[in-house]
């Protein structure tokens, strides 16, 4: 604020500001060149920053960090909870032990005994407006072949923060199912999901960036989801390495750190 004038910061960039609608108005064909410059820098700036964990977050009841890995973690469509193996085997044990009816290990609700009372429960969070529950009917009207009942539960669930709807959604738009075929909407969710900490979506960025020769780019993914244990991206790290595009000491980093994000992950 300058003489009590409250100056409108360009919705695009952070380089001018302007006293007036009219004053912007006259600039933009002098500022747009360099604004579209400095809008994909700071695309740039959230697309390569380290994910602090992964799109699965923790476990919620060891709090340590889940496999990206889906053998190593059970859904439970009570509390459309996360739980990784450990503590989902002690629960087992806890409950062999004590005779006690089979429940879920976070919310203690009994466990369905059909695919039926499953759907239900998760229709029971979908109405409490949970993603999880969401993307999951999603993947299911998905493999029933009704792609735009798919598309309409994993756009709502993106919309309330779910990253594997918004790397879901990639996959509609690019085989046009549900959708009409778009490139641009594909990358965008694919960035989406990349930025959310989703490796198999920076891993995908990485090849697409390698096929259009964007070695640089490509391996600034490659390294990313490494870091969160990915194994298809350190494959692919190992390659660049032979072809010269990574620095030894680099590879080395991302060695360290994929063994340390997949050490995390160890629930005994």
């Amino acid at each position: 604020e300058i003489d009590d004038i409250k100056l409108m910061e360009c919705n695009v960039c952070d380089l001018v500001r302007y006293c007036s609608v009219k004053c912007q108005r006259d600039h933009i064909p002098k500022h747009l060149q360099v604004c579209k410059k400095r809008a994909f820098e700071l695309r740039d700036e959230i697309l390569f920053k380290q994910p602090e964990s992964s799109h699965l977050g923790d476990c919620p009841i060891c709090c340590l960090p889940l496999s990206i890995y889906k053998k190593n973690f059970t859904l439970y469509s009570c509390c459309s909870k996360r739980l990784c193996n450990g503590c989902m085997y002690a629960n087992k044990l806890r409950q062999i032990e004590g005779r006690l009816e089979e429940t879920c290990p976070f919310c203690r609700q009994l466990m369905p005994d059909t695919d039926e009372e499953a759907k239900m429960n998760l229709m029971r969070r979908i109405e409490a407006n949970d993603p999880i529950a969401m993307h999951e009917i999603g993947m299911e009207r998905y493999l029933e072949g009704d792609y735009d009942a798919a598309f309409a539960y994993w756009t709502k669930s993106a919309e309330l923060g779910d990253v594997v709807a918004q790397y879901n959604l990639t996959t509609l738009y690019f085989e046009g199912e549900g959708v009409e075929k778009d490139e641009k909407k594909e990358l965008y969710h694919l960035e989406e999901a990349a930025i959310g900490g989703h490796p198999v979506a920076r891993y995908n960025l990485g090849c697409y960036e390698e096929e259009h020769e964007r070695i640089e780019r490509a391996v600034k993914h490659y390294i990313i989801a490494a870091n969160l244990g990915h194994d298809k991206s350190i494959q692919a790290l190992k390659e660049c390495y032979a072809d010269g595009t990574i620095s030894k000491e680099d590879f080395a980093a991302a060695l360290r750190g994929h063994q340390a994000a997949v050490d995390e992950t160890k629930s005994q």
